[in-house]
């Protein structure tokens, strides 16, 4: 399955159009670990504080790297003529996506009475709510929360970049990707990303890939033949070829189970090598908050790749509120059998959703992209004041 030629074009033009950035000339050196810190670390199974003065003078150029690069961001969306908008963190919902776990708390009135709330786990509602109140363009470097996420990838809390068109196809969103991972590099002095021995280009035109031209080209699985004409998926066709190349299967693994295990053992690996890599088109039942494509088996969403890490979630955004409402009780359905508890629909937002423009969001893990600008080890070292590991 292929790319519009329109986009292709597109991409060419703004390439032309665009300021060179091979140009960018480095002025940061790149930081790296001292000797002496990643001696105690090997040593010392509890490693210092980050405030100690030794860690955070090994930390504090990944630190200053980050500053940087979010001034440039910050620059780059105001030519742009987007808004920076800022949004609640408490919210009725924390949002209604079956794997995202949730940080609750409680509002004590005056009155003696409570009410159960939750910390967001991404502005989007709150952007599109501002979307349906008539803001065209608009972006957020949002403080966001999910409870159960702790690695070199992932923190409990961290910033999230969104930013929506309204208005405008989803594919121009890949236009901005490319040009916030160059605008990154730039103001990180870097030539490169890097991350555990993979390497990204920023400055080289993105490879543009279907999630079905993936499956088969790193996979070796013909994804389409598991698609019903609705993009219904047909569960023991995909856990047969997802066996024969080697993908262990359980026999309550659902399609999206299976096509989750495919996706991170197999192709995400092999994304973002050498230049960025944009996958679309997800079939639909891996989108809960984008529109259906020309084709009804997929969504308008892609995600963004740089050295087998995603960086960033595209949707063409879906509008109808009778729609997302039945996905929204699907997602937490499935949550319910799978962790035992579910979170409320946030029913302020389904209102707003039937007055929002057509438009197009994406979400960017700043920390990620950052992090691989810097060559910083993780997503801690880029993180001001990283949540103490037990």
């Amino acid at each position: 399955m292929g790319f519009p030629p329109r986009l292709r074009t597109r991409l060419k033009l703004r390439r032309n159009r665009a300021h060179n950035t091979h140009n960018c000339v480095p002025r940061y050196p790149k930081p790296t670990e001292s000797a002496a810190v990643m001696a105690e670390s090997a040593s010392n199974p509890a490693p210092s504080p980050f405030w100690a003065r030794h860690v955070h003078a090994d930390r504090r150029p990944f630190l200053m790297a980050r500053a940087r690069i979010i001034a440039a961001w910050r620059e780059w969306f105001a030519a742009q003529d987007f808004i920076e908008v800022e949004t609640a963190i408490l919210q009725d919902s924390p949002g209604n996506e079956a794997h995202i776990g949730a940080f609750r708390t409680e509002f004590r009135g005056a009155d003696g009475r409570s009410q159960q709330l939750f910390l967001h786990s991404s502005p989007e509602f709150a952007c599109k709510k501002l979307l349906a109140a008539g803001e065209e363009r608009i972006f957020s470097l949002a403080r966001v929360f999910r409870n159960g996420e702790r690695g070199p990838l992932h923190a409990p809390e961290f910033t999230m970049l969104e930013w929506y068109r309204a208005g405008e196809p989803y594919h121009r969103l890949i236009e901005d990707c490319v040009a916030l991972a160059r605008t990154a590099a730039c103001a990180a002095g870097a030539a490169s990303f890097c991350w555990k021995g993979r390497e990204c280009d920023p400055f080289a035109p993105p490879e543009i890939i279907s999630v079905a031209e993936a499956f088969d080209r790193h996979a070796k699985i013909d994804l389409l033949t598991t698609l019903g004409p609705s993009g219904d998926g047909a569960r023991d066709a995909l856990a047969a070829q997802a066996a024969r190349q080697g993908v262990r299967v359980t026999p309550d693994d659902t399609w999206s189970d299976i096509f989750s295990k495919i996706i991170s053992e197999l192709i995400e690996p092999r994304l973002g090598m050498g230049r960025l890599t944009v996958l679309d088109l997800y079939p639909l039942s891996e989108a809960a908050l984008a529109r259906p494509s020309a084709d009804p088996r997929f969504a308008e969403r892609f995600e963004l790749y740089a050295c087998g890490v995603e960086l960033a979630n595209a949707f063409g955004e879906l509008t109808d509120p009778a729609e997302q409402r039945r996905r929204f009780e699907c997602e937490m359905t499935e949550r319910q059998r799978i962790y035992g508890d579910a979170y409320p629909v946030d029913e302020d937002f389904l209102a707003a959703l039937a007055h929002m423009p057509c438009a197009s969001g994406i979400a960017l893990g700043a920390e990620r992209l950052i992090m691989l600008a810097a060559g910083a080890p993780d997503i801690d070292h880029v993180i001001w004041t990283p949540l103490p590991k037990d």
